[in-house]
């Protein structure tokens, strides 16, 4: 049979200018693919992906010799360590606080009486003075107490002019009372004088002389009588006087011992140090001219001979220390001064800390040998204590391998 062609008409595709159009027919198929065209295929893409490794090994050649560069002009700029060989020391440190072992507090006093407020300083030591046993630390306004004291000082001189003059009246008056009483006795001597005249005499004169006699002795009777309750009304009225005496003089005593106080001289000697106290612009040192509320601690008299440091150690810490053990301490504020010294005590019971409950500090105190100038209370202190010491080794400073680490994490 003849082949059926199709009616379709031939698509003719657009030719580049110059050229002519060749028609397509739908039906054409793609030229067939060898093993050759496969292999060509394959070794373009082995090619393309070694000059594709090449590109990234120059890349990360070229950043590591930027890196190594850089490094090596941080290692050529940085300051070099030795390492020495000595003997390794593993310490504890501890930081505290100094204090001084003998320190005395002073406070405004407490005076009794009506009306007693705050009290105004008018004469104030300086700060840091060294002072001795005796020594006039401050003295408060003294007025009020010094006219308490000169009033009552008047009450008990007049009660005592009263006394003697009540003294000299009741002298006078039993003077008077001791003549009454001896004419009282002389009147019934008489009487009875007369009384032996009765044989003699008249019925009548005999008890006229019976009657003076009974008179004079009723006489006698009342002046003892009253003369004994003369004595006691004129002691217990001088007695009233006393009492009064003793009490403007406890009074005038009392205003002393007030004007005592409100002078405070220092009870040992050695350097003034002063206590921050709430004051109305807020927390701070005492002034001349400063109101004080009684019983404020406002400074101290410290020993600087005998100085110690006191901190709080933690519960993991204890167990490396024991009383009697050496330590080194440093001031913080002053690094070149190292002082020897020794653990004193150790609290028994720990303290809650602030920021976890559970776990605890234990309060201790470690004694300083040797004195300084510069070694003064409050001073934050830094206490090494020795845990364990190996002769003869390598050792390199902290910072070097600080900086060696540093400088690893950069490469």
């Amino acid at each position: 049979m003849p082949e059926r062609i199709s009616q379709r008409s031939t698509t003719e595709l657009p030719a580049p200018s110059g050229e002519a159009k060749v028609p397509r027919s739908p039906l054409s198929s793609p030229p067939p693919r060898g093993p050759a065209w496969l292999r060509g295929r394959l070794l373009a893409a082995v090619a393309g992906a070694v000059v594709l490794a090449l590109i990234l090994w120059g890349v990360l050649a070229f950043r590591r010799s930027s890196a190594g560069d850089a490094s090596a002009s941080q290692l050529a700029g940085a300051p070099t360590e030795t390492i020495q060989n000595r003997d390794f020391v593993r310490a504890l440190r501890i930081h505290g606080t100094v204090e001084a072992v003998q320190f005395r507090a002073v406070a405004a006093p407490r005076l009794a009486g009506p009306g007693m407020g705050s009290m105004v300083i008018t004469r104030l030591v300086a700060p840091g003075a060294t002072v001795k046993r005796g020594d006039i630390l401050v003295e408060f306004d003294r007025l009020n107490q010094e006219k308490n004291f000169l009033d009552r000082q008047a009450e008990f001189r007049d009660l005592e002019e009263q006394i003697k003059r009540r003294k000299a009246d009741q002298a006078a008056a039993k003077a008077r009372d001791d003549t009454e009483m001896k004419q009282a006795e002389n009147a019934v001597a008489a009487a009875d004088l007369e009384m032996r005249k009765n044989e003699v005499i008249s019925r009548i004169d005999a008890e006229k002389n019976q009657q003076n006699l009974e008179e004079a002795k009723a006489r006698f009777e009342q002046l003892k009588q009253t003369y004994n309750l003369k004595r006691s009304a004129a002691l217990a009225d001088l007695r009233i006087l006393e009492i009064q005496r003793d009490r403007a003089r406890n009074a005038m005593n009392h205003a002393r011992r007030n004007m005592d106080k409100l002078r405070i001289r220092s009870p040992l000697a050695g350097i003034v140090v002063f206590v921050p106290i709430g004051r109305p612009g807020g927390m701070g040192e005492v002034q001349e001219g400063d109101e004080v509320r009684p019983g404020t601690a406002f400074l101290q008299v410290v020993d600087p001979s005998a100085m110690q440091v006191r901190a709080r150690v933690n519960q993991a810490d204890v167990p490396y220390l024991r009383p009697g053990q050496p330590v080194q301490i440093r001031l913080d504020a002053y690094p070149d001064l190292v002082f020897p010294g020794k653990v004193e005590s150790m609290a028994a019971i720990g303290v809650t800390s602030s920021m976890n409950t559970k776990v605890r500090t234990f309060a201790a105190t470690f004694s300083i040998k040797g004195t300084d100038p510069r070694l003064l209370p409050d001073l934050s202190a830094g206490v090494e204590v020795e845990l364990e010491r190996r002769a003869d080794g390598q050792v390199a400073p902290r910072k070097a391998a600080e900086r060696s680490a540093v400088v690893a994490r950069q490469m």
